[in-house]
């Protein structure tokens, strides 16, 4: 007979959303090695459902043992019984944003130069699809209340990310929402953020490898107790963790080459839907 006090194995989580919730929960309590490939398993699934343990492991920077331990660390039988999850993900999407791809691969165009054009129009279509089935509706509602109640809402973004805080700044100019880029050409960053304060907000963006400046001063509104609304590329982000709601946007790529296409859509609609928050509400950011 079995010892009645014998506590029953754990169970694996069997679908992807269950193993990705599980994972955000105990991120910042896994050995390094384990949160280096979780954080690579949740930015890129779909090479986690396709590769072979010995490709990922070289993609993700880790040993292949190390794949194993994370599948036994979520109790799991192998990274095989692993990697089902992942390939099951792949099964259950209708009309996903692949098999939109997929139509967009089989129209026909002439040349070199057309096929990249063509490439690069499939990422972003593949990049928008993606976003529009993964967004959550609560999140970004939340957000647009926080930027709505600001005096001031601060953009910064550097490098790659950069053009998102351009077209926000010109969205907001013609809203006359007022705004602070963070981006001076005399140095004086650091300076401009300690003006801002808890009555303001900030949409922070950056994606992997992240900007060294944008993370400083994310963190820096962040100590300021500036609410920051992140726009960045996976949960594991520096900026996921200074945020008070984060959108977590994955870009395609073509050749190595990411667009911003997803994100521009997302900066395209917060200003508007801010707008729209404070005529609702009187029209002016509440004081505190």
């Amino acid at each position: 007979m079995a010892d009645s006090k014998t506590k029953p194995a754990a169970e694996p989580p069997r679908d992807f959303e269950s193993l990705r919730s599980v994972i955000l929960q105990r991120k910042d309590t896994m050995p390094k090695r384990l949160a280096q490939v979780a954080a690579f398993a949740l930015e890129r699934p779909d090479d986690i459902a396709f590769g072979t343990a010995a490709s990922i492991a070289a993609a993700a920077d880790v040993q292949p043992s190390t794949l194993v331990r994370l599948a036994y660390h979520f109790h799991f039988d192998g990274f095989s019984d692993m990697q089902r999850v992942f390939r099951e993900r792949l099964r259950e999407r209708t009309s996903s944003y692949e098999e939109r791809l997929h139509a967009l691969e089989e129209s026909t165009f002439d040349g070199a130069e057309a096929a990249m054009l063509k490439g690069f129009l499939n990422a972003a279509s593949a990049s928008i699809a993606k976003l529009a089935a993964t967004i959550d509706p609560e999140t970004f509602i939340a957000a647009v209340e926080v930027l709505a109640k600001a005096e001031t809402i601060y953009l910064v973004a550097k490098r790659r990310s950069y053009p998102l805080t351009s077209h926000m700044a010109y969205a907001f100019s013609k809203l006359k929402i007022r705004h602070c880029v963070v981006a001076s050409p005399n140095g004086v960053d650091a300076e401009t953020i300690e003006f801002a304060t808890p009555r303001d907000a900030a949409i922070c963006a950056s994606f992997s490898p992240y900007a060294a400046e944008s993370l400083a001063q994310t963190r820096a509104l962040f100590t300021r107790k500036v609410p920051v609304i992140a726009i960045t590329d996976s949960a594991f982000s520096p900026l996921a963790a200074c945020a008070t709601h984060w959108f977590e946007v994955a870009e395609a790529d073509f050749a190595g080459f990411r667009s911003l296409s997803a994100s521009v859509a997302l900066a395209s609609a917060l200003p508007v839907a801010i707008a729209e928050r404070r005529m609702k509400t009187g029209g002016t950011p509440a004081k505190t």
